[in-house]
């Protein structure tokens, strides 16, 4: 099953260097494992696998939405580099 919101959804161009860039970069690979744990678990909340309040999933929803800003922004530095 796939679940929503997946990186290589979301930065689809960029997802052979976000491979690269998990693997060569420590600091980039933390932000891209805490947002696919974060991911993960709206997943889990949004296909009713693990029950809470609205209030727990939009602070998650805001969470995944700064770590991805995090990761764009993170992109195109290195891609400006390259």
């Amino acid at each position: 099953m796939r679940i929503p919101h997946d990186l290589q959804e979301e930065f689809s161009a960029e997802a052979s260097l976000i491979a690269r860039m998990r693997k060569t970069n420590y600091e980039f690979g933390r932000l891209v494992s805490r947002y696919e744990e974060v991911n993960d678990h709206i997943h889990r909340i949004e296909s009713e696998e693990e029950p809470t309040s609205d209030v727990v999933v939009e602070e998650l929803k805001k969470q995944r939405l700064k770590l991805k800003d995090e990761i764009a922004s993170f992109l195109t530095r290195v891609e400006r580099r390259m």
